[in-house]
């Protein structure tokens, strides 16, 4: 799996890969803010045969830490490395530009979603610890959990 910088075509690849995560990304109205958001972000692509099968946009908040604003893997691609190479490059292009740590929110464990399940476990596989749960940060329905990567 190759990780490369993305310049063109950013909102659609967003809006096609998202798409396919129901279970993720539901919501129409979440999905074209993200859809727009990317066009003004660092993205990376990891293809596979010259195909994009997932992607990652950073945000920077400080000069020490970027967040992952973004991720989606194709079905197919789950459990095959695509995730672990973007989180890996996404780690490297924000250590290359001084940030310390990698962070990224996600819906908290105290909301029973056996996909956010699958999402924290994959983070927490790639070396992110949890620090903090929002309970009202997006809302009561959905509480966020923050969680972050020493680079």
């Amino acid at each position: 799996m190759e990780v490369v910088g993305i310049t063109r075509s950013k909102g659609a690849l967003c809006a096609e890969i998202l798409a396919a995560l129901p279970d993720w990304f539901g919501s129409a109205e979440a999905n074209a803010a993200y859809v727009r958001a990317v066009e003004h972000l660092p993205v990376f692509a990891a293809l596979e045969n010259g195909v994009a099968q997932g992607f990652l946009a950073l945000k920077r908040h400080t000069p020490h830490a970027f967040e992952i604003h973004v991720m989606g893997v194709r079905p197919a691609q789950h459990r095959r490395g695509a995730g672990r190479a973007l989180v890996q490059g996404a780690a490297a292009h924000a250590g290359q530009a001084g940030a310390r740590f990698l962070t990224v929110k996600t819906l908290a464990p105290s909301h029973p979603d056996p996909a956010y399940a699958e999402t924290r476990a994959f983070y927490e596989a790639s070396g992110f610890l949890a620090l903090e749960e929002f309970p009202l940060l997006w809302n009561p329905e959905n509480p966020a959990l923050m969680l972050a990567l020493a680079l």
